[in-house]
């Protein structure tokens, strides 16, 4: 099942979810390389998103 792209008009949830993904590297002794290259994709989606997102709101003043 695809994973959802994030919503790019709320940033504050994009923030969140990042920092779970950080909290996740950081948690791991070992980290499964499948598992944290999933994350790592998200992770990258999500950077993508929020980067549209402030660029909406720099154009909006």
């Amino acid at each position: 099942m695809p994973k959802e792209k994030p919503d790019v008009k709320n940033l504050n949830d994009n923030l969140k979810k990042l920092s779970e993904i950080a909290e996740w590297f950081e948690g791991q002794e070992e980290v499964d390389i499948e598992e944290g290259l999933k994350k790592v994709k998200e992770a990258v989606a999500l950077i993508k998103a929020s980067k549209e997102r402030l660029k909406t709101v720099e154009n909006e003043f």
